[in-house]
């Protein structure tokens, strides 16, 4: 596929173009976190547990995605427990850990949420080439590194 013409833009606009991004997916977060019982922080949690698939979580790496402390994981982790969505299973490797499934039908109800959405993605990353895509790609990547280590600094969770 070759590129299609873009309008020119300036790192500002870029930056608006982000914020208004960012600023539609958290109210977007929140509505569906409301959808399916839970809050924000929670569903964020599951969706990195569903991300690992296979290779299950244990809670200090929970926490340390979601940037929270170890506490605050343990009561997140009960939350999400008690709501049908995770399992906790002992660490074949060390007693003293748990790894963190998810529910297969937790796991369900909410990629039925989903879905539409990210069709909807796919629709749009179809209007770029292959090398747009890779630009793109490169982008949230290194936008997303450079916000987790802006966080560490300013926001640890110590």
């Amino acid at each position: 596929m070759q590129a299609k013409p873009r309008p020119s833009a300036t790192p500002a606009q870029a930056l608006s173009a982000m914020d208004h991004l960012i600023a539609t997916s958290m109210i977007g977060q929140q509505e569906m976190a409301q959808r399916v019982g839970l809050n924000v922080t929670d569903l964020t949690c599951f969706a990195y547990v569903i991300e690992a698939g296979e290779n299950l979580l244990t809670a200090g790496d929970l926490a340390a995605r979601a940037h929270v402390t170890t506490g605050a994981v343990t009561g997140i982790l009960n939350r999400l427990e008690r709501a049908g969505y995770v399992t906790r299973r002992p660490d074949p490797n060390d007693r003293r850990r748990v790894r963190v499934a998810a529910q297969p039908e937790a796991e369900a109800r909410v990629r039925e949420l989903y879905e539409p959405y990210y069709a909807r993605l796919m629709t749009l990353f179809a209007d770029y080439s292959p090398e747009e895509i890779a630009v793109l790609t490169d982008w949230f990547t290194r936008a997303s590194a450079l916000a987790a280590g802006y966080l560490e600094e300013h926001c640890g969770t110590e």
